[in-house]
């Protein structure tokens, strides 16, 4: 069964602008793979679309076989619980510690507190920032606060990853520090769905490549296909 399915995706702006044009594929569970294109391609719309930020204007995207255009109202809320999502700007509280900004999607969830705690504590132990706890945003390099938007994301154990240019300020080593942790998801059951305009590191990384060119996908990469 496809984790994930969009079929003939259809997005246009009011002004005209086409945004997507039936657009179709599929992702299995367990997989992870880039999505790419150059500035205006589509991907964020994609990307919005899952998160519920946007609707299609015709065509279907499911999930889990759930056709998303069914999920509205409080439901909408129990989905995105369901996903992670990680972003270039990191998007993190600066005036909270670490760990309260990764535990914040358990809280919302109403976890009980030391569920919250042992959660936290394993992921930021799995990132590389276990002894870093208490330290607060502004206090961490910009690597470092990457790292902990990933433990954000991935500590409810999502279904679902999203990445939205998640490598776009790194430097080289840093971006490949931070590739790697997306890499040993898929091992823990989540399917992983990256933005990503550096074809270098695309290449390198070897997966599933889906590109976007003005709002159609004209390619469908298999990682075989891809130059080391």
């Amino acid at each position: 069964m496809s984790l994930l399915r969009v079929e003939g995706v259809h997005k246009r702006y009011p002004g005209g602008r086409t945004a997507l044009e039936d657009v179709s594929f599929r992702v299995e569970a367990g997989e992870m793979l880039f999505l790419t294109g150059h500035s205006g391609a589509g991907k964020t719309t994609l990307l919005r679309l899952l998160q519920l930020a946007e609707r299609p204007d015709r065509g279907a995207v499911l999930v889990e076989e759930r056709n998303l255009a069914a999920v509205r109202g409080r439901d909408v809320a129990r989905y995105r619980r369901r996903l992670g999502m990680v972003f270039q700007d990191h998007r993190l509280l600066p005036h909270w510690s670490i760990a309260e900004n990764v535990g914040l999607p358990l809280r919302l969830a109403g976890r009980p507190e030391a569920e919250i705690a042992a959660r936290v504590g394993a992921v930021l132990e799995r990132v590389g920032l276990g002894d870093r706890l208490s330290a607060k945003p502004p206090q961490l390099s910009t690597g470092e606060q990457q790292r902990v938007g990933i433990a954000r994301a991935i500590v409810a154990a999502p279904v679902l990853l999203i990445a939205d240019e998640p490598t776009g300020n790194l430097d080289p080593q840093l971006a490949a520090e931070v590739m790697q942790l997306f890499l040993e998801l898929p091992e823990q059951g989540t399917t992983v769905l990256i933005a990503s305009h550096d074809l270098a590191l695309i290449k390198r990384t070897r997966r599933r490549t889906l590109v976007l060119d003005r709002g159609r996908l004209i390619d469908d990469i298999a990682a075989q296909d891809l130059a080391a």
